[in-house]
């Protein structure tokens, strides 16, 4: 129980701060500390991300950063991968989800640090040259 709550806050700021749903620690949270398998682990985070998803979007939303066409385009084809996904999930063996798993977040940490260096390269400045503009700032082209 204490586990679940801790990966519910963690998860809870990581997805106000950084927007990536908390499921980055909910699901290896859960396979953790709770001792949900794998494919639990994923079915339960998908359900535990649902309010926190509405605040999210609601809180970022009073803060004019919801680009709605955008999410609704998103959420509605979403739909259609997160049922095929679940097949592929209980097709496959919980090591094979993973490796999946694993791999991924390994590949959007590494885009994640590209990127930053770009940005931080003399001739990636924008924004009349200020160092650390973020790109979704207004105003940026």
């Amino acid at each position: 129980m204490i586990g679940a709550i801790a990966i519910g806050v963690a998860g809870g700021i990581i997805a106000g701060l950084m927007g990536v749903g908390g499921g980055v620690l909910f699901v290896p949270g859960l396979v953790i500390f709770v001792g949900l398998t794998q494919t639990q682990a994923e079915a339960t985070s998908l359900l535990a991300i649902v309010p926190v998803a509405i605040v999210g979007a609601y809180s970022h939303d009073r803060h004019g950063n919801v680009r709605r066409r955008e999410a609704v385009l998103a959420g509605a084809f979403a739909l259609t991968g997160v049922a095929v996904g679940v097949v592929l999930a209980n097709a496959l063996s919980a090591q094979a989800l993973r490796l999946a798993f694993a791999v991924l977040l390994v590949a959007v940490a590494l885009q994640l640090v590209r990127d930053v260096l770009r940005q931080q390269s003399p001739s990636a400045q924008v924004d009349g040259g200020k160092p650390g503009a973020r790109p979704d700032s207004p105003g940026h082209s």
